[in-house]
């Protein structure tokens, strides 16, 4: 018996497990496509008259057990892979590509969506319902529906051809970053490095029965490394060798991959009647067109520039004063920053990080979700987990009511890539008058913990537990009725709110006070800590704003233009960059073949929506500095208008019902000390 393809019996209906075996996936996937088809058919061939409930209402209720068993394992494609994973999913993709091209493109079921969608003004739906319909009438016309029998067939061949590459894609940026190890052997090259890295370094060397340390392309080990590091000549190896992944001219090459995927998606694009990917993708955002986007990217560009010059050459003569550095290179800037922020405000992550213990700056992530939100967490042992290290919580409303299963991954190890990210193994609904609730998990690579110390993190990572946390809270407080409009299932520029929004509460001395404890002796983080952080947050935001702009502008450049002049990826690279650039290039390097966010993950044309909802987060956040951060009436509108609507109305309403007004970039521009 496959489990995957049953109805679960564990706990709160829970992923089950410590029962499924490696094995069990590709037959559950192949079954669940089966009886999705199943329910598909039965639906297209019904011989009653299409209305919103046998037909539009009956598809969002499909495909179950597919869409279980598939989470489960993307999931851990993402989190906890292996070979045989990652063999199941080169084979399992084109299949789910195949099974979605055969549902856009099943004439009888798109009739029956159209002869719905046509009648929609005479079938007083509900606002969500109507929303509903679009997109399940979009779904089908964007993707071939209204095309001709030969056009139909090549969409397919695109379709599979892109699932293909796009998994390949990752799987080469995995095997890069793994095969890469910097090994020392003395320890005069450690100069520089904090106790808590070097003592991590030294336990993956023990690890692998080797002496010495080990320092790897894994965030947690390549951050402190290029930050701290004294010898320049190492920091340079190590930076070249990030910045190289999938660009060595080996078997994990991904420029080829980069400009098939780019030819494919406009070809795609063109067939639907599009001018390029991104004219297709931004119809479905709240920036509508490459248009709209270029110009606030460049707008932002425009501002941020001139600071990031300022703020560049103020690096470069700091750089040359403190060590005679003539030319800043890219393996220096880390570095050099967190001098001079040092110098500036006497600042670093090591006098920060004693005071944010993880399960310290987790429980603060709790409590102020409690306090705005009524939200209570209860840590279980008896719901399974697919590693030792997560753990697994029960949530609480005031009413004592479970309002979702939270799951939380907080090391790296191998098997699971890079990054942060939020995910969600079964999605808030409402059937048959029960309101199925969420189970939604955080992934993130935080510094483990050693044989003497906690895991502290450093104030970026505390904003990245804050910011998956965020996406989480819009996973667990989803209202929805139907499953595909339910919690992050929004617009992707909007998808971004919730999670930078509680970024904020990291810098309010309010809001650290409840967690920023020293993990010895249990004082609260000084106050003047507090304020550096908040003076230190807007320095060099010049050269971040336009490092982000940068990797937005690039994300544009492949896919709002006709990509099939593009011979050489790294030439092309480097035209998109000429506006942003600081640092010298470095030839062995290129950005595009390891940028996971738009070839592999969602974000193909939708990179700028980072900074469009940094535009929306700190205009909402000065709403609530207006009120008060713990303002119960805000938070409880936020949670009415954004949390639980999920996509169930245009954002750009829920956000005025929320705000009493449009966005506006001041507030970000204040910030960010742009103005």
């Amino acid at each position: 018996m496959n489990l995957l393809t049953q109805k679960f019996t564990t706990k709160h209906d829970t992923a089950p497990f410590n029962g499924i075996t490696t094995e069990d996936f590709l037959p559950a996937l192949k079954d669940g496509i089966a009886i999705a088809r199943q329910e598909v058919d039965a639906i297209a061939n019904n011989p009653e008259e299409p209305t919103f409930e046998n037909t539009i209402e009956a598809m969002s209720y499909s495909g179950d057990v597919l869409e279980r068993a598939s989470s489960i394992f993307f999931n851990l494609h993402s989190a906890e892979t292996n070979d045989e994973i990652q063999k199941i999913a080169v084979e399992i993709s084109p299949l789910l590509s195949e099974f979605g091209n055969d549902v856009r493109l099943n004439t009888k079921l798109f009739g029956r969506v159209k002869a719905v969608f046509e009648a929609k003004d005479t079938l007083n739906l509900t606002p969500e319902q109507a929303m509903l319909l679009i997109k399940n009438y979009k779904s089908f016309s964007r993707n071939g529906a209204n095309l001709p029998e030969d056009k139909k067939a090549k969409l397919r061949e695109i379709d599979k051809e892109l699932s293909k590459l796009s998994l390949q894609f990752g799987e080469n940026v995995l095997a890069e970053t793994h095969a890469y190890q910097l090994h020392i052997t003395d320890e005069k090259d450690l100069s520089g490095l904090p106790e808590g890295a070097v003592e991590a370094a030294h336990e993956l060397a023990k690890a692998e029965d080797k002496e010495g340390w080990i320092f790897t392309l894994d965030y947690p080990s390549y951050m402190p490394f290029v930050t701290y590091i004294d010898n320049r000549e190492l920091r340079k190896q190590i930076a070249i060798a990030f910045g190289a992944r999938a660009f060595k001219g080996n078997e994990h090459d991904n420029s080829e991959i980069v400009l098939q995927i780019v030819k494919l998606r406009h070809e795609r694009a063109n067939l639907l009647g599009y001018a390029s990917h991104a004219d297709f993708v931004l119809e479905e955002r709240m920036a509508e067109s490459p248009v709209k986007v270029k110009a606030f990217l460049n707008n932002l560009l425009d501002k941020a520039r001139p600071a990031a010059q300022r703020e560049f050459a103020e690096l470069a003569a700091f750089a040359k004063e403190l060590d005679g550095i003539e030319t800043l290179e890219k393996w220096d800037g880390a570095y050099y920053s967190e001098k001079l922020k040092q110098k500036l405000f006497n600042l670093d992550d090591e006098k920060l990080k004693p005071y944010f213990k993880l399960e310290n700056v987790l429980n603060g992530a709790f409590t102020i979700a409690g306090i705005l939100f009524g939200l209570s967490f209860k840590e279980v042992q008896d719901i399974d987990k697919y590693h030792p290290d997560v753990t697994t919580y029960e949530v609480y409303d005031e009413s004592s009511n479970l309002v979702a299963i939270f799951y939380a991954d907080f090391f790296p190890r191998k098997g699971k890539r890079n990054g942060a990210w939020m995910t969600s193994y079964k999605s808030q609904y409402v059937k048959g008058g029960i309101n199925e609730r969420p189970h939604v998990s955080i992934v993130c690579n935080f510094t483990k913990p050693t044989a003497t110390k906690p895991s502290l993190l450093t104030f970026n990572e505390v904003t990245t537990l804050f910011h998956e946390f965020g996406h989480a809270l819009h996973g667990m407080l989803a209202d929805t009725v139907y499953p595909s409009l339910s919690g992050t299932s929004v617009y992707w520029d909007f998808v971004e709110l919730p999670s930078q929004v509680m970024e904020n509460w990291c810098y309010e001395p309010e809001a650290l006070e409840l967690f920023a404890r020293h993990y010895q002796t249990d004082e609260v983080i000084p106050i003047e800590y507090i304020t550096k952080i908040k003076e230190s947050a807007s320095f060099q935001e010049g050269i971040a704003t336009l490092r982000q702009l940068s990797f937005g502008l690039l994300d544009m450049g492949w896919h709002s233009e006709d990509p099939s002049g593009i011979a050489n990826l790294k030439d092309f690279e480097t035209t998109q960059f000429a506006a942003t650039q600081l640092y010298p290039d470095v030839a062995e390097n290129a950005m595009s073949t390891a940028f996971s966010h738009i070839f592999q993950g969602g974000y193909s044309s939708g990179y700028y929506s980072y900074k469009w909802a940094e535009v929306l987060d700190a205009d909402a956040f000065e709403y609530f500095k207006e009120k008060g951060i713990f303002n119960k009436e805000v938070a409880k509108s936020f949670k009415d208008n954004v949390l639980s609507k999920g996509g169930t109305e245009h954002p750009m309403e829920l956000y005025k019902r929320f705000r009493g007004q449009e966005p506006k970039p001041d507030a970000l521009l204040k910030r960010a000390g742009l103005l």
